[in-house]
């Protein structure tokens, strides 16, 4: 009887437990508290990521290629700059009881102001990409700005001295040169295909150390960080829209090369996201689409022939709720690019864009930041068409828009070196102006930018040049013939609603 009694609830056990089990797994199928994570099935987004049938994650990557591929075309920079002496052309606090009564420059004549500052020689290292077997060589401005001298090592250990072909400081990039043949170079990814979480590669010489790799993902795309400025400098005048990454980057990386695991060139390393100087999570790189494009023109035409889409604008993801509503924008919207003004002489008024569109497409691709919109025209010349699309109230509208230059034309814009080596903003007196002033003409200069003018005399914004070298000037064209020929230039001119003439030697190295 015991025996019956023990097999009884042995069976009642067993199938209590088989209902147990099988009711609690019944619920897990219907249960959606968890989002769906324990039905079994893999979410849609994992359909395109490469995961294996069976659910599991490819193999590790193997960065040694890559990296092999890369290292012989990674080059260490070394620039130096002589010891200048220049005068300190810093505006004069009124200290003395004459400054009311004469202008600055009689007032140094008479008491010996503009006082002489010597910068002494300065050494500094970065990296740089071989992108063609002839030495063009990538790099960022920032590396050899200013430098007298420049020395590139290849990682075989072979030296050259370099020149700089160009520069842009808008966009952080320079393209120097080295005499040497059947080089090792590297071949242009597509920045456009890079996604966020993929490994990428950072190679260069940090720290003044032999050639290091790293690796890490691409944590962002699109970063502005407010690091540039054009050569007014001005930060609202240049271009970023970086790569972030997670690879450790240092001073002396700037102007390497950030890789993908084909060991093809998808950025060049320009910045750090540091309190210290040095790597603390984040790098940024500059995508190779944009670099590409800033170094074929700078080879083919000494700078950059920079398309304008010719309007004022503000990301809608950085605009406050408040400026939102104002402009009858939803609080849940966040993409897209609010135009704000519409210059009349730009080639988005010309096409018809609008104040109050939002922009949404460039060429078919979506625009979320401002970022994003820089990158997608950086890409194009004055004369090249892109589609815009915009909405306009509910509609969208798709318009062709052909870009223009900064000056508001399609003409291919030259290399004025000499006279950015002046340094300024010129622009031609009009005849209405001139008459007023009673000169034949002149040029204004409209702002004082860094280079001759800037360290070597006291000139003001507003001054009007009517001179160079005794040799009358009535346009900027005639000024550059004088100064493309002359290293020593005495510029004379007035300050309007002043008496007087005033001259500024100048010397131009």
């Amino acid at each position: 009887m015991k025996l019956k009694q023990v097999l009884v609830t042995v069976a009642i056990s067993a199938l209590t437990a088989l209902s147990v089990v099988w009711g609690y797994s019944n619920y897990l199928k219907h249960s959606s508290s968890y989002g769906g994570q324990l039905s079994g099935s893999l979410p849609s987004n994992y359909t395109l990521t490469g995961m294996r049938d069976n659910g599991t994650p490819p193999g590790a990557i193997d960065f040694t290629q890559p990296a092999a591929i890369a290292l012989p075309a990674v080059v260490h920079i070394k620039t130096k700059t002589n010891a200048k002496q220049v005068t300190n052309s810093l505006p004069k606090m009124k200290q003395n009881p004459f400054s009311d009564l004469f202008n600055d420059d009689m007032f140094d004549q008479f008491f010996g102001g503009g006082r002489m500052n010597i910068i002494p020689e300065q050494k500094a290292s970065g990296s740089g990409v071989i992108i063609s077997d002839d030495g063009f060589i990538v790099t960022n401005n920032h590396v050899v700005e200013n430098a007298d001298e420049i020395t590139v090592t290849l990682n075989n250990k072979k030296t050259y001295t370099a020149k700089v072909v160009g520069a842009d400081p808008a966009y952080d990039l320079a393209v120097i040169k080295i005499d040497a043949s059947a080089l090792p170079y590297l071949i242009y990814g597509n920045s456009d295909e890079v996604k966020i979480g993929q490994w990428v590669l950072a190679i260069g010489y940090p720290l003044n150390l032999e050639t290091t790799v790293t690796a890490g993902i691409v944590s962002a795309k699109a970063r502005s960080l407010g690091l540039n400025k054009d050569k007014s400098g001005n930060a609202g005048g240049a271009v970023e829209s970086f790569i972030q990454t997670d690879a450790a980057v240092n001073m002396g990386n700037s102007g390497g090369a950030l890789i993908n695991t084909d060991g093809k060139l998808i950025g060049i390393n320009s910045a750090i996201a540091s309190p210290t100087g040095y790597y603390s999570g984040y790098s940024y790189a500059i995508p190779v689409n944009i670099a590409k494009k800033v170094v074929d023109d700078i080879i083919k035409f000494g700078t950059v022939q920079r398309g304008y889409l010719g309007i004022q604008f503000s990301a809608v993801a950085d605009m406050t709720e408040d400026q939102k509503k104002k402009v009858g924008i939803a609080e849940s919207i966040y993409d897209g690019i609010f135009v704000t003004d519409v210059p009349t002489d730009g080639g988005a008024y010309a096409a018809g864009i609008r104040k109050g569109d939002r922009i949404q497409k460039v060429n078919g691709i979506e625009i979320v930041s401002g970022g994003e919109l820089q990158e997608q025209i950086s890409k194009f010349k004055p004369g090249d068409k892109v589609s815009v699309t915009v909405l306009r109230g509910e509609k969208p509208i798709t318009l062709i828009v052909t870009l223009r230059n900064k000056a508001g034309n399609f003409d291919i814009v030259k290399n004025d070196t000499q006279l950015e080596l002046l340094g300024g903003d010129f622009v031609n007196l009009d005849a209405k102006k001139a008459k007023e002033y009673g000169v034949p003409g002149g040029i204004i200069v409209k702002k004082i930018n860094p280079g001759a003018l800037y360290d070597q005399t006291r000139m003001k914004d507003g001054f009007v040049i009517l001179k160079v070298n005794d040799k009358e000037v009535k346009s900027v064209e005639e000024m550059k013939k004088i100064i493309g020929t002359d290293k020593s230039l005495t510029i004379s001119g007035f300050y309007p609603g002043y008496d007087g003439l005033y001259e500024y030697p100048i010397t131009l190295e």
